[in-house]
């Protein structure tokens, strides 16, 4: 399939293969148009709500496969559930809005981003051209390598428009974090 080896030819495992790519697709897509969009009414939130649907489609497609290829690709589905628990996560605590909030939304979506692509690489990256030279141990952290920055560096931009505060000594989460105003915030 697009030059990357489909281990099994079973129609069935064809068909939740394809829709399973096609979640995928939509799931990285979203991902970014969220991450890229500005933080408000719109935009993010709508393409947020299509990763986390296209996610758990991934996940459930995925729970497929690797009960149609067991034990082969029970990694997968394992990554498949953090992915989606990270996530949900990270849209929870959005919906919630108690203190914090905004930082365990960032490390949830983004961490489950980072999860969604790992998963992609270990599965195809031996097949992939460049990813291939790699050895096989850099699918596993290569995306967390390049993805920790990025929401590291979201945490700090909007710890400095005043969404959160970082948590003090004896808190697990954030002292305030106030609410951007109706129909504004970081952009």
């Amino acid at each position: 399939m697009l030059g990357v080896e489909v281990p099994d030819t079973r129609p069935v495992f064809l068909a939740v293969l394809g829709v399973h790519v096609v979640a995928g697709l939509a799931a990285v897509l979203a991902g970014l148009v969220a991450a890229l969009a500005g933080k408000r009414a719109g935009r993010h939130p709508q393409a947020g709500r299509v990763f986390l649907w296209a996610l758990g489609v991934v996940a459930v497609t995925a729970a497929g496969l690797a009960v149609l290829r067991w034990p082969h690709d029970v990694h997968l589905l394992v990554l498949g559930v953090i992915a989606v628990a990270c996530g949900l996560g990270g849209y929870t605590a959005r919906r919630r809005r108690r203190p914090g909030w905004a930082r365990r939304h960032i490390l949830g979506m983004g961490g489950s981003y980072v999860v969604l692509l790992t998963a992609f690489y270990v599965d195809n990256g031996p097949q992939l051209p460049v990813w291939q030279l790699l050895p096989a141990w850099t699918f596993w952290v290569l995306p967390a390598m390049l993805g920790s920055p990025v929401i590291a560096a979201a945490l700090r931009r909007y710890r400095a428009r005043g969404w959160f505060t970082p948590a003090g000594p004896g808190q697990s989460g954030s002292a305030a974090t106030p609410s951007p105003p109706a129909g504004t915030g970081p952009r």
